[in-house]
């Protein structure tokens, strides 16, 4: 039978792992690293499943000791401390996955079926790193760290979605940033910000006397990013006419500056980002369905900041203190009310509307801790407004949801002393809006419901759902 190792110094953990698993597969569990590496020197298991963050060696480091003698064996890495380094550090490693905590019964289940029926496609060594300062607790985000670390090694081309301000280009420069064309250059160029007459020129280059002002010779931005990668920023906003000269690069992997008589080799990883629905663009003419094709290899979607409220909190922190470093200035806290408003605020402007807010209360609030007082009107007023949405709505229809519900209940014993029904329909209608606000995720709908995870999936199977 299939042998799994877990190893977590949590009890609870390796019980719930056991319980998930031992149907299907020989579990042995281990209370730390140490002890598991000692057991590898006699025998070897299928998979291991390990934390990362345990007494003595990490599971990280067990990671890198596994990966050298035994690189067929998949690991599943998991973690409570969940972040785009430990992410990054342990597909690097070898991991087969990573996944945070708390997770649900299935997914494990699922992910060690996977593992132990596939090669682990991911070991491999990569020297080459940076300081990664994204941040994101949100599933969504956690999502994202996972998709970076899984092309971390490869040469893959990229289609990077999301709206204005995610910090698109911020998550290229990542990937760019542990691939193994991280020594070379990083060339970003944002195709809507420049007239598409001098585009093609800003792209490929162009020869002396190729058009009238061309006086010398240019490099374009595919000769700067040779060896490394080329981000397009706005690629949905690309001129049609060189829609089809980029695809003839992608396609023939070389490239003629404008004037010139000679092809130049394409050498170079292509990124793209647009914050447009390309579908749509396709639908109506604006966008060619060939290129899409060949930039829609893998696709990353970025999550708009109101979908990840959660990562608010650290998001404050990090900018407040990366923009006291910038000014020169006294790293500033916040108060518990003005944070309010702003986990309120629904952030048109994503990520970098937040940055740049940080940035002004930074500057102009008078002492060292920001007030409600210090925040923008705007913001301020908004997030106020957004709260009193639900009281205001209520106010208007005369009476309340507990009213309503109450009514409906003496409209069902009028009829009949048997409610059974009503609270199993009450109940499949509290899953299913849980489910709806967690986007399908089942811890998520447990800690909104205050259940455990098992009983969730218990009550889905249950109720139908």
């Amino acid at each position: 039978m299939t042998k799994i190792w877990v190893i977590d110094d949590e009890e609870s953990i390796r019980t719930i792992c056991t319980s998930a698993l031992e149907d299907l597969f020989t579990v042995e569990s281990f209370a730390n690293a140490s002890e598991a590496l000692l057991e590898l020197n006699s025998t070897q298991p299928d998979l291991i499943i390990t934390d990362i963050r345990m007494p003595g060696m990490s599971g990280l480091e067990f990671l890198d000791k596994v990966s050298d003698k035994f690189p067929e064996i998949p690991t599943i890495i998991i973690t409570a401390h969940a972040n785009i380094d430990n992410a990054l550090s342990a597909y690097k490693g070898g991991a087969f996955e990573y996944l945070t905590k708390p997770f649900d019964i299935d997914e494990i289940r699922k992910l060690a079926i996977k593992a132990t029926r596939a090669s682990n496609s991911y070991n491999g060594d990569f020297s080459n790193s940076t300081e990664n300062n994204i941040v994101g607790k949100a599933d969504s985000m956690q999502d994202v760290f996972k998709a970076i670390g899984k092309i971390s090694k490869t040469d893959i081309t990229v289609l990077i979605r999301g709206e204005s301000g995610t910090g698109k280009e911020l998550i290229a420069q990542s990937v760019h940033a542990n691939s193994p064309r991280s020594d070379k250059p990083f060339v970003a160029i944002n195709v809507a910000a420049i007239p598409h007459e001098l585009l093609e020129s800003e792209l490929f280059g162009h020869e002396k006397g190729s058009f009238t002002g061309a006086q010398t010779q240019r490099i374009g931005r595919f000769e700067q990013a040779l060896g490394g990668t080329l981000f397009l920023d706005e690629i949905g906003d690309m001129h049609p006419e060189l829609q089809t000269r980029l695809l003839r690069v992608l396609s023939s992997h070389e490239f003629y500056r404008v004037g010139g008589q000679k092809p130049i080799k394409s050498d170079v990883r292509i990124i793209a980002a647009t914050n447009q629905n390309i579908e749509n663009l396709i639908k109506t003419g604006k966008f060619r369905e060939d290129l899409y094709h060949r930039l829609n290899v893998f696709r990353i979607e970025l999550p708009p900041l109101r979908d990840r409220k959660e990562d608010i909190n650290e998001l404050v922190k990090y900018f407040l203190s990366k923009s006291a470093n910038e000014l020169n200035s006294d790293s500033k806290a916040i108060e518990s009310t003005a944070m309010e408003l702003l986990n309120k605020y629904d952030w048109p402007g994503n990520i970098r509307q937040l940055e740049n807010l940080c940035r002004y209360m930074t500057v102009m609030a008078p002492s060292s801790t920001i007030t409600v007082d210090d925040v923008p009107d705007e913001v301020r007023d908004l997030s106020s407004n957004s709260s009193n949405t639900t009281l205001n709505e209520t106010e208007n229809t005369g009476s309340s949801w507990e009213e309503n519900l109450s009514s409906h209940i003496k409209g069902i014993l009028s009829d009949s002393n048997d409610l059974s029904e009503f609270s199993r329909e009450l109940e499949k209608l509290l899953l299913r809006e849980a489910l709806f606000a967690s986007k399908g995720k089942r811890i998520e709908a447990a800690r909104i419901l205050g259940m455990g995870r098992n009983t969730i999936t218990r009550k889905i199977k249950e109720l139908g759902l």
